[in-house]
């Protein structure tokens, strides 16, 4: 018998969430998601101490205000992780957009557009990058604009039907719908434990896998945030699944075997609809578990962010003494 990991590769595309290199060589994904959060722990190995040194040296030689200059130094690590995963992948490499530009369209544009110039500057082209933007009104509008100008999207942060659908409507290569963030919330508000089954972050990924597939919308959907191998196991058929390196070891020492849960040939007739601006914020405003875990990513993402700028100005500082 096959691991269930192996069975799992068969049915879906089988992502690593992570920034351990050594675990990318070693699980061999066929692609990286990665965000503030894992940009800092990967920093924090001896693997990137170079890459550091080489941003800090960098930053030196820049003019202009020491915010401004620890910002761009904070992207040019981010990019350094990024190029590391790419060598180990064939496919994609997630890189997210600042999580405190997930309100400002206009500047999730222009940071998006500057991340691809960077990897373009060290050779990788945008076919091998996913730019990563939070699931918000804005956040989609800019991924719209994206999309149309050749550079596919990954919308993160991903809890509700109406986020899904309104990333639908603007054509978004892939999303990120969260299953263990949904079931933390609800744990916490009910006081219940749910088995894979009745999982509310499985129930929501399977009923926007099924919207979609039901209605022939091309964005792919890719499981993420997960608490345990059976919700994983639950999702099995997914596009794509990105997944934590503890969680994958622990698919690939189990020989049990590995039951398909989800399939396009399988999917129930859904109405189709589209949702403006207003709908979508009304949607959202009636969520509160969406809501929440919304504006609770984006100020965890934007922490780790803020963290990563003060190491990189401690370093400046250091390097100027």
């Amino acid at each position: 018998m096959t691991s269930k990991l192996d069975q799992l590769r068969e049915i879906t595309t089988v992502v690593a969430d992570t920034g351990d290199i050594e675990a990318v060589a070693r699980l061999k994904p066929v692609d990286c998601t990665t965000n503030p959060s894992i940009v800092l722990k990967a920093l924090g190995t001896p693997m990137f101490a170079d890459a550091i040194k080489e941003a800090v040296a960098w930053g030196k030689k820049q003019g202009g205000n020491p915010e401004a200059v620890s910002s761009a130094v904070a992207d040019r690590l981010a990019i350094s992780v990024g190029a590391a995963l790419v060598k180990l992948v064939p496919g994609r490499v997630s890189t997210e957009v600042d999580a405190d530009l997930s309100f400002n369209q206009e500047a999730s544009l222009a940071k998006a557009r500057s991340i691809i110039a960077a990897y373009k500057e060290r050779g990788i082209e945008r076919d091998r990058i996913l730019i990563k933007l939070a699931s918000t009104w804005e956040g989609i509008r800019a991924a719209e604009i994206l999309q149309k100008e050749g550079i596919d999207c990954n919308l993160t942060l991903l809890f509700s039907k109406a986020q899904a659908i309104a990333c639908a409507d603007a054509k978004v290569f892939l999303i990120s719908p969260f299953v263990g963030r949904i079931l933390d919330w609800y744990k916490k508000s009910t006081g219940k434990e749910y088995t894979p089954e009745e999982d509310p972050g499985v129930v929501s990924v399977r009923d926007i896998y099924n919207y979609y597939k039901a209605n022939g919308i091309k964005t792919i959907v890719m499981g993420a945030s997960f608490r345990s191998a059976g919700e994983i196991e639950a999702l099995a058929g997914c596009d794509r699944l990105t997944i934590a390196p503890a969680l994958l070891d622990e698919l690939a020492k189990d020989q049990g075997k590995l039951e398909r849960k989800l399939s396009p040939e399988a999917t129930k007739a859904a109405p189709k609809v589209s949702v403006d601006e207003k709908t979508f914020r009304w949607m959202m405003n009636e969520d509160a578990m969406a809501t929440e875990k919304l504006a609770e990513g984006i100020r965890a993402f934007a922490k780790d962010l803020g963290t990563l700028r003060a190491m990189v100005q401690k370093e400046l500082q250091l390097a100027a003494a």
